[in-house]
């Protein structure tokens, strides 16, 4: 566990049968209902939420597992139970991780011209491929300080906001994804940076549910980047079946024109700066 996660544990002293309850009832289940999809009697689980009944390390990580608590939670819950943690946390520049960084490498070079992102758990940049550079182009300095948050950068009034077409569509997608992620994981960092999300200058009501205009089909980026509109669609890609916390809270944004213009626009940008380094 990183000293941030064993400070969590320390400080939050609820047994782990009353986290595994604000879990189930985070996820909408009834009692029943969990105790029916992870093959345990009701009685023993009510037992185990109420502390009349102490569960084995096994039983904690099986509910956890039906419940889909995040890696990191999971740890915490095994703490709580007074078991040691299984899920290492390491640091993304470790020697262990090569192949992970290797893989994340490939994956942004071969996405060039187009742009892709690595973010962590709170959308903090943790790679990016050189056709993401225009995204951070006239940004104030403060947006761009490590950790650089690409939602924060994004939708800022002073960030890329200024130049996205479609600010209430787009912001009431964003905002929407943040929202959900915090219902997975109940996290108060990501909570706080949902409100401060939430709360920037724009249309407050959005058009979340709303269908895209002019025959989209799912929500798209609409730039204006010195007088030309530039039109991207997105897809987000995580690793599978991690064990590792890191890994499993990376995800790769990978960015795509939605019209021929923003194509021609973005492989132009790469001869040119083809042309730069030669």
């Amino acid at each position: 566990m990183t000293t941030d996660s064993l400070q969590n544990a320390l400080q939050d002293t609820r047994p782990v049968g009353e986290r595994l309850r604000a879990w189930r009832q985070r996820r909408r289940l009834s009692q029943l209902e969990l105790a029916a999809e992870a093959d345990v009697s009701t009685r023993h689980l009510s037992f185990v939420e109420t502390g009349r009944s102490a569960p084995s390390r096994a039983m904690v990580l099986r509910l956890a597992e039906h419940l889909d608590v995040p890696l990191r939670d999971r740890n915490l819950l095994l703490v709580a139970a007074g078991y040691a943690p299984v899920y290492a946390e390491t640091p993304i520049e470790e020697p262990r991780m090569d192949a992970v960084r290797v893989a994340l490498r490939q994956v942004l070079a071969g996405h060039e011209p187009y742009p892709a992102v690595v973010v962590d758990r709170f959308w903090n940049l943790i790679d990016a491929n050189a056709a993401a550079g225009f995204f951070l182009e006239g940004a104030p300095p403060e947006l761009l300080e490590p950790p650089l948050n690409v939602l924060r950068l994004s939708m800022h009034p002073d960030g890329l906001a200024r130049h996205i077409v479609n600010l209430g569509e787009w912001r009431a997608h964003m905002i929407g994804r943040v929202r959900r992620h915090v219902a997975l994981t109940a996290d108060a960092a990501l909570t706080d940076l949902y409100r401060e999300l939430r709360d920037y200058p724009g249309d407050r009501a959005g058009t979340a549910g709303v269908p895209a205009s002019g025959g989209d089909v799912v929500v798209p980026l609409r730039l204006r980047i010195d007088g030309r509109e530039l039109s991207f669609l997105t897809t987000i890609a995580t690793f599978g079946t991690p064990i590792d916390i890191t890994v499993a809270e990376l995800a790769i944004e990978s960015f795509y024109p939605a019209d021929p213009g923003t194509a021609d626009f973005l492989r132009d940008r790469a001869a040119e700066r083809t042309r730069s380094d030669e």
